[in-house]
C-alpha cells in the first residue's frame, strides 16, 4: 500500500464517502448562497447595505439560539435524524426564496424570515457533525475523516463564491439560490442512505438534559478552556481582521482583487493543512491544536506592520494550515474523549462558546478602530492571541492531555 493510498484509506468506507459527498455539495451551495442573497437584497425595493446586514444578523442569531436545542435533540433522537430534519428545513427555505426571487415577488421581510429558517436549520445541523462521524469510520481513522471534512470547507469556500458570481452574471440571483436549495437536497439524499444511530433513553426534560450537558462540558477543564480561547480569538482577532482587512487592502494593497487573493490563499493553506494531517493522529492532539491556533495571528500581524501584499498573502496561507490543524485535531479529541450519549450537547456548547462573541467583535471593530487606529487594534489582537496560546498551553489539563487509544470494539456504532 502506497503512502497516498494509506492516507486515503478512510474513503474505503461507503457510509463516510456518502456523507462526505453530501456535505461537500451542501457546503458548495452555501458558499454560493451568500453571494446570491447579498446581491438579491441589494437590488430589492428597500434593500441596501443595511438590509444585507439585517439579513445576515438574523441568520446568525437564529443559529446561536437553536444550537443548544440542536445538541439536546441530537443526543435524544440521533444525529442522523436531526441533521436530516435540518437539511429538509434548509432545502425548503432556500427553495421558497428561489421561487420568490425568480417570480419577482419577494420583499425584504420575507428574505429575513427565510434567513431565520435557514439559520435554524444550520443550528440544528451543526451539533450532529461531531456525533455522526464516529459512527461512520473506525476510531483509528477519525482524524483522517475530520481532515477530509475540514478540507471540503476551504475548497467550497473558494469555488462557491466564484461560481456564484458567474451564475449571477449569466442568469440571476434566484437561479443561484435554487442551486443552493438543490445542494441541500443532495445532502438529504446522502443522509437518508445512512443507518439510524443508536440513541440513549430521553432524560426527564429539556432543561434536565441541558443541565447534564453543561455539567459534562464544565467538568472537562481542557474543553471549556479551549472553547473560551477560540471564542475570544473570534472576537478580538478574527473579527477585526475580517472587518478591517478589506479596508486596508483597498487603501494600500490593491483593492478587492488583492483581498480576494489573501482569502483564497488562506483557503488553499487549509486544504494543504488537511492533506498534511491525513494518515497522522498525534498522541497529544489537543496540544498541537492549541499551538496551531497561533498561526491565525500571522496575517493580522502583517497588516498591523504595514507589510506588502506578498507578505500578507503568504501569512494567510500559513494561517490556513494552522486553522486546518487546529480544527481537525480539536474535533477528533472531542469525538474520542466525550461520551457518545452527550456528544451532541457538548458540541453545541462548544460551538456556542466559540462563536457567541464573534458578532460583538464584528460590530465593534469599526468604531474601535476609528478611535485607536486599525493597525493598533489588529496589533492588540495579535498580542492577545499569542499570549492566550501560551496561557492555555500552561493549563495542566491541556498540556497533559493525551488522546484516548482507539477502541477495539465500537460502543457507538450504527445499526
Amino acid at each position: 500500500m502506497t503512502l497516498g493510498t494509506h492516507r486515503l484509506r478512510v474513503l474505503r468506507h461507503a457510509r463516510f464517502r456518502r456523507f462526505l459527498l453530501g456535505q461537500t455539495t451542501s457546503l458548495l451551495g452555501s458558499g454560493m448562497n451568500t453571494i446570491a442573497t447579498t446581491f438579491a437584497v441589494l437590488h430589492l425595493p428597500g434593500g441596501g447595505v443595511d438590509a444585507v446586514g439585517g439579513v445576515m444578523a438574523a441568520r446568525i442569531l437564529a443559529v446561536l439560539v437553536v444550537l443548544l436545542l440542536g445538541g439536546v435533540f441530537t443526543d435524544r433522537l440521533g444525529a442522523r435524524t436531526v441533521m436530516l430534519a435540518a437539511d429538509v428545513l434548509r432545502f425548503g427555505s432556500q427553495g421558497v426564496l428561489a421561487l420568490l426571487l425568480l417570480t419577482g415577488g419577494v420583499r425584504i421581510w420575507e428574505v429575513v424570515v427565510l434567513a431565520v429558517l435557514l439559520g435554524v436549520g444550520e443550528g440544528g445541523f451543526m451539533p450532529g457533525l461531531s456525533a455522526l462521524v464516529p459512527g461512520l469510520v473506525p476510531d483509528g481513522e477519525l482524524a483522517d475523516a475530520n481532515a477530509l471534512l475540514e478540507m471540503a470547507r476551504p475548497m467550497t469556500s473558494i469555488a462557491g463564491p466564484g461560481l456564484a458570481g458567474l451564475l449571477v452574471a449569466a442568469f440571476d440571483a434566484g437561479t443561484v439560490v435554487a442551486v443552493d436549495a438543490v445542494s441541500y437536497g443532495v445532502s438529504v439524499v446522502a443522509l437518508v442512505g445512512l443507518p439510524v444511530s443508536r440513541v440513549q433513553a430521553p432524560g426527564r426534560g429539556l432543561f434536565s438534559e441541558l443541565g447534564r450537558g453543561w455539567r459534562e462540558f464544565t467538568s472537562r477543564t481542557w474543553l471549556w478552556v479551549t472553547t473560551l480561547h477560540i471564542g475570544f480569538f473570534n472576537c478580538l482577532l478574527w473579527a477585526p481582521f475580517l472587518v478591517l482587512g478589506p479596508s486596508i487592502a483597498d487603501q494600500r494593497l490593491g483593492g478587492a482583487r488583492a483581498w480576494g487573493l489573501v482569502l483564497a490563499l488562506e483557503g488553499i493553506g487549509a486544504i494543504v493543512g488537511g492533506a498534511l494531517l491525513l494518515g497522522r493522529s498525534p498522541r497529544r492532539g489537543l496540544t498541537w491544536s492549541v499551538a496551531a491556533s497561533a498561526g491565525w495571528a500571522v496575517p493580522a500581524a502583517t497588516l498591523a506592520m504595514g507589510l506588502p501584499l506578498a507578505w500578507v498573502a503568504g501569512a494567510a496561507f500559513f494561517a490556513g494550515i494552522g486553522a486546518a490543524v487546529c480544527t481537525t485535531l480539536a474535533a477528533t479529541v472531542i469525538q474520542r474523549d466525550v461520551p457518545a450519549e452527550v456528544r451532541g450537547r457538548i458540541s453545541a456548547f462548544d460551538s456556542l462558546g466559540a462563536f457567541a462573541l464573534g458578532p460583538l467583535g464584528l460590530a465593534l471593530a469599526g468604531p474601535v478602530s476609528g478611535v485607536v487606529g486599525a493597525e493598533r487594534l489588529l496589533g492588540f489582537g495579535v498580542l492577545w492571541q499569542v499570549t492566550a496560546v501560551g496561557v492555555v498551553l500552561a493549563v495542566p489539563s491541556v498540556r497533559r492531555h493525551e488522546a484516548t487509544p482507539p477502541m477495539a470494539a465500537r460502543v457507538d456504532a450504527v445499526r
